[in-house]
């Protein structure tokens, strides 16, 4: 009898000690942590190899994506986003028993990400740094390579969804054309940057029906005449400049996001590296996350959805702007106005209308408006790595309109491409949110 007292003793302790194993390594991984340090990693490595803000939305949303697939298929309450995307299929993925479901979102996120860059040894030695940090919380390495295995099989599945974008056939398509018509673009000091993705429009849309569907409204007919609407916005953005307060520059300054700065001193030039509008609205959606308690899943939502809504601002702003192909008021201030006049900001090298920030500003405040709710407290410190203050927000949607008026106040857009702007990202992003969802009919019912 006692030695069957013994026997039962030591299986509960057998199962005692297998559980606590369990939950050593269960609660490595719990909210959305490790995929935000990846995120921000990503930024610094998008910032270093210089891509666009359209191809950096792009990175990130490919990357985003993955890594939401991987909660989706683990999770009963959230839906694939295969199968609702353009040119998407339907996949069901089905882990083993020994896959870790968070590190094969992380690991997703990681593979997905680092095939989009150049600079894939500075995304590698962050990745070790990470899983080195994970294994000594107690994840077994048979759950740590299948789960590495899984994030990898999905993000196969991801890739494969990305190389059908146009992206690589766009690389060879013609540069720009810069004509002498009057009113169009033309390349700005001090660099004279040829214009950035002229056939971004071409890019698959991940929602939208085409890049031309929520088109804005024109800018006003251009014109020299001192009379005329294109003149007097022209004005406007020259006085807004002459007399702008402190704090409107502070605004300026804290959303320039141009990764294409460039200093010149003396005969010397040089570039000023800098997050991207995308990066900082991604830094925000990683902020808020943390801020409301989300866990790895739901982080991983918010990530993947603001990225999308990001990726679609772009191609339909892109669009608008090379079929108005408008003057910027840098050029038109210089030629009509004042031609000694430098902006606050840098113009950087695309057309005018419509302002990128406003669009995808409006687009990604949308998204998250609708998962987290519009009044949220937002303490931005999105930009204290490249040496700029916190600032501080009420509302997803005030921050959107400050960085919108940013543009103006910078001095490198009239204000018909910002409101036009805002009103573009808006109902694109309304229209994202009727098109796909990541919760079962069966939940989103209740």
């Amino acid at each position: 009898m006692r030695t069957v007292k013994f026997m039962l003793f030591s299986g509960l302790l057998l199962i005692a000690a297998s559980c606590a194993e369990q939950a050593d390594y269960s609660q490595a991984i719990t909210d959305g942590h490790y995929i935000s340090e990846a995120q921000e990693k990503i930024t610094e490595v998008i910032i270093h190899d210089i891509f666009s803000p359209p191809v950096a939305a792009r990175i990130y949303s490919y990357a985003s994506l993955a890594a939401y697939e991987v909660a989706a298929s683990v999770d009963p309450n959230s839906e694939s986003l295969l199968g609702q995307l353009n040119g998407s299929e339907k996949v069901t993925f089905t882990p083993s028993e020994k896959v870790y479901p968070p590190l094969a979102s992380l690991a997703a996120y990681y593979y997905v990400g680092t095939g989009l860059i150049f600079s894939e040894e500075l995304m590698n030695e962050h990745r070790d740094a990470t899983y080195k940090t994970l294994k000594a919380k107690g994840i077994p390495e048979d759950v740590f390579e299948a789960s590495i295995a899984y994030g990898k099989e999905v993000g196969d599945v991801i890739k494969a969804y990305s190389s059908k974008d146009n992206y690589h056939q766009s690389r060879s398509f013609p540069k720009f054309t810069v004509t002498e018509e009057e009113g169009t673009w033309q390349p700005t000091p001090p660099a004279y940057m040829e214009a950035i993705e002229p056939h971004w429009n071409k890019i698959r849309t991940f929602v939208l029906d085409s890049a031309s569907q929520f088109s804005p409204l024109p800018p006003p007919p251009f014109s020299t005449d001192p009379e005329s609407e294109f003149f007097r916005v022209a004005k406007e953005v020259y006085d807004m400049d002459k007399g702008a307060t402190q704090e409107q520059k502070n605004i300026a300054l804290f959303w320039d996001c141009n990764p294409y700065k460039m200093n010149v001193k003396g005969h010397v030039m040089f570039a000023e590296k800098k997050i991207t509008p995308g990066g900082h609205w991604m830094s925000i959606a990683a902020i808020v996350s943390k801020a409301a308690k989300k866990d790895w899943k739901e982080t991983a939502e918010a990530l993947a959805l603001t990225a999308i809504s990001l990726n679609e601002a772009f191609i339909s702003c892109w669009d608008e702007k090379y079929r108005s192909n408008l003057i910027r008021p840098e050029t038109y201030i210089n030629q009509h106005i004042d031609e000694q006049w430098v902006p606050l900001l840098q113009t950087p090298p695309f057309p005018e209308h419509t302002s990128g920030h406003s669009v995808a500003s409006a687009a990604a405040a949308y998204t998250l408006a609708h998962l987290f709710g519009d009044e949220f407290h937002i303490v931005d410190s999105s930009e204290v790595a490249y040496g700029l203050p916190v600032r501080e927000y009420d509302s997803f949607s005030q921050a959107a309109e400050e960085a919108a008026l940013s543009r103006f106040y910078g001095g490198i857009h009239y204000r018909p491409a910002i409101e036009y702007g805002i009103t573009q990202g808006r109902e694109l992003a309304e229209f994202i949110w009727t098109k796909v969802d990541t919760k079962p009919k069966s939940v989103a019912s209740n």
